[in-house]
């Protein structure tokens, strides 16, 4: 297969065509930040992977992979991991949960924080703002968000939580708190996707926002390499190429391999 390596920006970018599960046994505590979203073997129609496989091959593969990503990660490193699920397969994300912080005896992750990813959000009878993909049914309603679980090794990583900070509406509140004119976001983030008029070209990628503000929150002064098991379209790679972080992804598509490459030059 073959490997991609290029210089954008300051960044070195490294995406290896293959499988992360056995890419990663040679890069062990090399990490400070991983960002990625898995498959969801929600039946998504992906060229090289079958998304429909048995329940309980599936969390196995899941087990093998998040493995693979504690050994990759530096022991105050953060993994980002965003988990979508569908309304008659709601208890997915909960169950990535569970198998990520119950794995091997003294090899399982703590969840620090967990965020909502809000895609498209209406407002009173106002107005919606966002995008999602409608759903045709008379039994459940739109699933306008995702989950982003912040896992880390010990649950005590110090975060830069001012770094994706908003303003205070009432600016008294900035004397009374301290801290100047910033607060924490919180939990809910909303990142809609660009409006396109064409159909994607990957059938499942968050945008590259997402990834930045990870990236924000862990602290950009402590990272140098970035870690994205599944890069599909590559939007992680351009978060980390816009703030001049060293990225490594595995993808086994050397399509969306292909594809990367073209979005990255075409930005930069």
């Amino acid at each position: 297969m073959q490997n991609i390596s290029l210089k954008k920006n300051k960044s070195n970018i490294i995406i290896y065509n293959e499988d992360c599960i056995d890419g990663l046994k040679s890069l062990n505590r090399q990490f400070d930040v991983i960002v990625t979203s898995p498959p969801y073997n929600l039946g998504i129609k992906y060229n090289s992977y079958d998304d429909s496989t048995d329940y309980w091959e599936y969390i196995e593969w899941l087990r093998l992979w998040l493995d693979a990503a504690f050994a990759a990660l530096k022991d105050d490193g953060s993994l980002f991991l965003n988990v979508g699920s569908k309304p008659s397969s709601q208890r997915f994300p909960f169950d990535v949960w569970a198998l990520a912080t119950d794995m091997a005896k003294f090899n399982n992750f703590q969840l620090q924080n967990t965020i909502h990813w809000i895609k498209s959000i209406a407002i009173d009878e106002v107005c919606s703002v966002g995008h999602y993909k409608p759903i045709n049914s008379k039994r459940y309603i739109n699933d306008c968000h995702e989950y982003i679980y912040h896992f880390t090794k010990t649950g005590n990583v110090e975060l830069d939580r001012l770094s994706i900070g908003v303003p205070y509406k009432d600016k008294s509140n900035a004397a009374r708190w301290g801290g100047g004119d910033v607060r924490c976001r919180g939990n809910v983030w909303f990142i809609p996707y660009e409006t396109v008029q064409t159909k994607k070209k990957h059938p499942a990628m968050f945008p590259p926002k997402l990834p930045e503000m990870c990236m924000k929150l862990h602290g950009l002064a402590r990272i140098e390499t970035v870690l994205d098991p599944f890069s599909g379209a590559g939007n992680t790679a351009l978060a980390c190429i816009a703030l001049e972080k060293d990225f490594v992804g595995f993808e086994i598509d050397k399509s969306y391999c292909d594809m990367t490459i073209e979005a990255i030059e075409a930005i930069y």
